[in-house]
């Protein structure tokens, strides 16, 4: 019967929960107490769950592991992001504008920008906006002499983030890390390898938002367009 009612009620904002822990734990949100510390850093909080987690950043303790990879998380929910992304055909989420498909609502929200142009990050610095957080970041670098640069010690090229200057290091040391399940095909990013694994999948992810026609690359579908005879049939009544 507690599956079906909920008996036990916050004074603060009537939420309704099954079990009195459960109540204990949400007042928490409203008093602002936080019983779980952190004997690292400190850090507080509300659930001893919540506090588990937290301790695997200075433990490094990752015990969510790919099945058919060999990366591992500290996260449920990272995992399940991952083999979303990378081992799974499923694309819910399509963009309004051009009909690609993307596993994760967060990846459309980002790839959205690219039709709106929408500039989400400000310099605190001048008026500059721009669409991506690293643009941002080189910004600073380059004009405000902020953050610290990222340096090539072969051919002295630069980067904002660390990242990219790992990825760009594979080129010179010759590693290609991101191998094809399919064949033996080997890449030095995961872009390159994500490119090249719609060769061995029936999956098409571009759609021409005219016809529905699908496509396994963005080219085709551009491509696709310039012939596409739904463009010809509203020209024509546009005439």
């Amino acid at each position: 019967m507690n599956i079906h009612s909920s008996k036990y009620q916050c004074s603060e904002c009537g939420m309704c929960f099954r079990e009195k822990t459960k109540l204990t734990t949400h007042r928490r949100s409203h008093s602002g107490e936080k019983p779980f510390k952190c004997s690292v850093c400190d850090k507080g909080f509300t659930e001893a769950a919540c506090l588990k987690r937290h301790n695997r950043i200075h433990s490094g303790e990752k015990p969510f592991k790919c099945t058919l990879c060999d990366k591992s998380f500290s996260r449920s929910s990272s995992l399940q992001i991952h083999e979303r992304r990378l081992h799974s055909n499923v694309r819910p989420h399509s963009c309004f504008y051009c009909g690609k498909q993307f596993a994760t609502v967060s990846q459309l929200k980002c790839h959205v920008r690219v039709h709106t142009g929408a500039k989400s990050f400000s310099c605190r610095h001048c008026s500059e906006e721009f669409v991506w957080r690293n643009q941002l970041k080189a910004h600073l670098l380059k004009s405000h002499n902020e953050g610290t640069w990222f340096t090539c010690h072969i051919c002295q090229k630069k980067f904002s983030c660390k990242g990219h200057l790992n990825k760009h290091m594979h080129r010179h040391k010759g590693v290609k890390p991101y191998v094809c399940d399919e064949c033996p095909k080997s890449f030095f990013t995961a872009g390159e390898l994500k490119c090249h694994q719609p060769v061995h999948s029936d999956y098409k992810q571009f759609c021409c938002f005219l016809c529905d026609a699908h496509f396994k690359r963005k080219y085709d579908v551009k491509r696709h367009f310039k012939t596409c005879s739904a463009v010809h049939d509203i020209s024509a009544l546009l005439l």
